[in-house]
């Protein structure tokens, strides 16, 4: 974007600079610290300059909004024509109170759902099963059959809003009983809008909650793909997601590469398949973490949009824009929150929000200020929604397309981040032979995921212990005094309710349909067929969530007893 002439009177003029103006500065006061970095540990200049992106070439490297290759936005307008969907995490009790809190958000203005689920729900058991006992609508919604969704969904338009699901190993269960509740109030599956989680990658890299073993759960989430493009064509069936890789401790290099490596790796498995690319790439969609060092997180924003582009070109020839198009949600980074003077983190969230929407999120969650002690509050929701509407509607942010492009500090940034994200995929391709699908099932296997995180993770708190990395509240500016808020509390009562419905539909409904059904996805699993039809099936003879999920524990055996886990 200049030419040498100029590039080489600029690095004089920063030299005069230097040697005029900050020496003079910094012998008589110095700077706050000898090292600048970000959270992610990453070293930052003092100044920026066109010196630091002279290599840029605008067309290739940024372009236009809604223009390859998207470093700048996936839309030519982005929030001028309308926000991100703001879609507030929810889901806690039973089907009920979670029902309650949905029509409370949406009063608010919340402009999508976002469900979570209890950790029976999350494994694939259900509620009566004894390994489900203290967890019941603990940390989310307990969903058990059928009648659960019926009544979490309650006087909702299917056919109006879009839902998420955050679930993964028994995420076809639940992408089931949505389908099956659109077929039982007449919605044409077509109009199903919103996203399932899906990644079980993600899941062996980081979360660890699975059930079987890896190589079978990617052939199952490529079901759901298949199923998806064929019979809701406007839900996406996998959100790819780097959010608990970053929660687990990795940096944002690490973070954006690994997320990436896990979408080609679906990639690589739909057209072994069969799909074709322009078919199926369109639904896939991806979730960030958004952690407190803004400019970084933009630079990882901006970062993917490109490489992703690029690679869905160059290595699986997509053409449609749509598939070359990566369309993210965001959520504020939980990790950073603290029980310490828990009001602080409404100010972490704020920036976090922001680094998000200044880097073109489609989607948002902000993390509630109470989240580090407990499920939040109704007043906390009411202040995190409350803070995407004050970036949205008060501070401008939305008002310009990527108003930090050109900024020679996001730029470099930016070139950096894609720099080293795409040395972290080309490795994993190498541990696959050409393959990114097999290096991943590689590396999971070999640990190799589990060691990089680790240690960012380690060297991370270690800056913290010795306060290098100062965190507000924690290990700078404490205080005495009790700040913590009004928690919100899971009634003692919600495992009997719960365990009370259940009951009552096993005991209603047709158990000889319920074996039919489930023989069907038996030999399903055994022939090597699409599981999905056979699942919505069962779904609908109000089979268990505990129940479906047997059977594949029964075909493949389950991870634990894989790696010797009790």
């Amino acid at each position: 974007m200049y030419d040498d002439e100029e590039l080489s009177e600029i690095r004089e003029a920063k030299a005069s600079w230097e040697a005029e103006t900050l020496d003079p500065t910094l012998d008589r006061h110095g700077e706050r610290s000898d090292r600048f970095a970000t959270v992610s540990n990453r070293e930052v200049d003092r100044l920026y300059t066109p010196d630091d992106v002279a290599d840029i070439d605008y067309d290739e490297d940024l372009g236009f909004p809604g223009e390859p290759p998207y470093t700048r936005g996936v839309y030519p307008t982005m929030y001028r024509g309308r926000t991100w969907t703001m879609r507030q995490f929810a889901g806690f009790g039973t089907a009920e109170e979670t029902n309650e809190r949905f029509h409370y958000l949406i009063d608010e203005g919340q402009t999508g759902l976002s469900t979570a689920f209890d950790m029976p729900s999350l494994m694939g058991i259900d509620s009566d099963d004894k390994m489900s006992l203290g967890e019941v609508g603990k940390e989310g919604v307990a969903v058990d059959t059928l009648r659960d969704m019926e009544v979490l969904f309650d006087g909702i338009d299917l056919a109006e809003v879009s839902t998420s699901f955050t679930i993964n190993p028994s995420a076809p269960v639940i992408y089931a009983m949505y389908v099956a509740l659109a077929d039982q109030r007449g919605v044409p599956r077509e109009k199903l809008r919103g996203t399932l989680q899906n990644d079980m990658l993600k899941e062996f890299i980081a979360q660890k909650e699975w059930v079987i073993p890896p190589a079978p759960s990617l052939d199952i989430v490529t079901d759901t793909i298949e199923f998806a493009v064929a019979e809701t064509p406007k839900f996406k069936p996998i959100s790819v997601s780097g959010y608990h890789i970053r929660e687990a401790g990795s940096t944002a290099v690490q973070e954006l590469a690994f997320t990436l490596a896990d979408g080609f790796a679906y990639v690589e498995a739909c057209l072994d398949r069969g799909l074709d690319v322009d078919e199926f790439a369109p639904q896939l969609s991806f979730f960030f973490n958004s952690h407190n060092s803004l400019f970084e997180e933009v630079a990882k924003f901006r970062a993917a949009r490109r490489i992703y582009a690029t690679v869905m070109e160059e290595w699986y020839g997509a053409e449609a824009d749509a598939s070359k198009q990566l369309k993210f949600h965001t959520q504020t980074a939980g990790q950073s929150l603290t029980a310490q003077q828990p009001l602080n983190n409404v100010a972490r969230v704020t920036i976090q929000a922001l680094a998000g929407v200044l880097g073109g999120t489609q989607s948002l969650h902000t993390n509630s200020f109470d989240e580090a002690l407990a499920l939040p509050s109704e007043q906390a929701v009411r202040v995190a929604l409350r803070t995407q509407q004050i970036i949205a509607e008060e501070s401008g942010a939305a008002d310009i397309v990527d108003p930090l492009g050109g900024s020679f500090a996001v730029e470099s940034l930016t070139d950096e981040t894609e720099a080293d994200a795409m040395a972290y995929i080309e490795e994993i391709r190498e541990m696959g032979d050409g393959s990114v699908r097999d290096g991943v099932l590689h590396g999971i296997e070999q640990g190799y995921f589990h060691r990089e995180i680790q240690e960012s993770a380690y060297e991370y708190q270690e800056r913290v212990d010795e306060g290098d990395e100062t965190v507000v509240g924690v290990n700078a500016y404490e205080i005495d005094e009790d700040t913590r808020p009004d928690l919100l509390k899971i009634d003692e009562t919600t495992r009997e309710r719960q365990l009370d419905r259940l009951e009552s539909v096993k005991s209603e409904r047709d158990d000889d349909l319920v074996e039919r059904a489930l023989d069907d996805l038996r030999d399903a699993v055994d022939a090597g067929e699409n599981v999905m039809p056979s699942i919505v099936a069962a779904v609908k003879a109000y089979a268990t969530m505990g129940e479906i999920m047997s059977v594949f524990e029964a075909e493949y055996g389950t991870y634990r007893e894989r790696i010797g886990v009790a």
